[in-house]
């Protein structure tokens, strides 16, 4: 004889199956602060000899959309599945200036300008040069190797920006309002990371229990002590 399972019952299975799971892992929040103006213009290179075609400002952007918020060296051992981004080019301009993707990701580059652009970069964790290509066109790179990966155009001195390549899914960027929030970590001790690619790193070091959430500001750039 058949019976039906009250709803009261599959409700109170569903809470105590779910429950372990839910509370196994903790999670950072905090505030990203910029203590002062960070430049928002590219830095100029000396990679290569200056041939400018005409410069022009990238698309307005609060600066606090460049900082990325990640764990440092978090031990991860789970999959990294491969996922897709976009850099493009724009009114010479690559479009984000930074980006943030994980380990075996690929990135396309589209020119969207009426002219030929080029991305290469000399980095250590990625060493490439996808060749000179026109509008409507674009070319790819996977990134095999985390690290801080440069990237240019030889047409453009002006240009670059920078793509910051982690093996482990724990990093973020900021709300405009600075906000940040990192979940789904494992009980631990970390180190937290305020990344911005004219400031470098600022630390703060944090305990995550399970089914809690840490808090961790932090301010950019800190000015060291002489």
């Amino acid at each position: 004889m058949h019976r039906t399972i009250p709803p009261i019952f599959t409700l109170l299975l569903t809470l105590i199956v779910a429950a372990p799971g839910a509370q196994s892992t903790g999670r950072v929040t905090g505030h990203v602060t910029l203590t002062k103006n960070v430049r928002g213009t590219a830095l100029p290179s000396t990679a290569y000899p200056a041939r400018t075609v005409g410069r022009h400002d990238a698309p307005p952007v609060p600066e606090i959309l460049n900082v990325v918020v990640y764990v440092k060296d978090p031990g991860y051992r789970g999959a990294l599945p491969a996922k897709r981004a976009e850099m493009g080019q724009e009114n010479e301009a690559f479009v984000p200036r930074t980006l943030t993707v994980t380990k075996g990701s690929t990135v396309d580059f589209p020119n969207r300008d009426p002219f030929f652009h080029n991305v290469f970069s000399l980095s250590g964790a990625a060493n490439f040069n996808l060749g000179r290509y026109p509008r409507g066109q674009t070319r790819s790179q996977t990134f095999t190797k985390p690290g801080i990966v440069k990237v240019y155009c030889q047409i453009h001195s002006h240009m670059s920006a920078t793509i910051l390549v982690l093996d482990h899914p724990f990093f973020t960027v900021p709300a405009t309002d600075g906000n940040y929030e990192l979940p789904n970590l494992p009980p631990g001790e970390y180190t937290i990371v305020g990344w911005h690619e004219r400031v470098g790193e600022r630390t703060a070091r944090v305990r995550v229990q399970a089914g809690q959430t840490a808090s961790v500001d932090l301010a950019l750039p800190v000015e060291d002590p002489r």
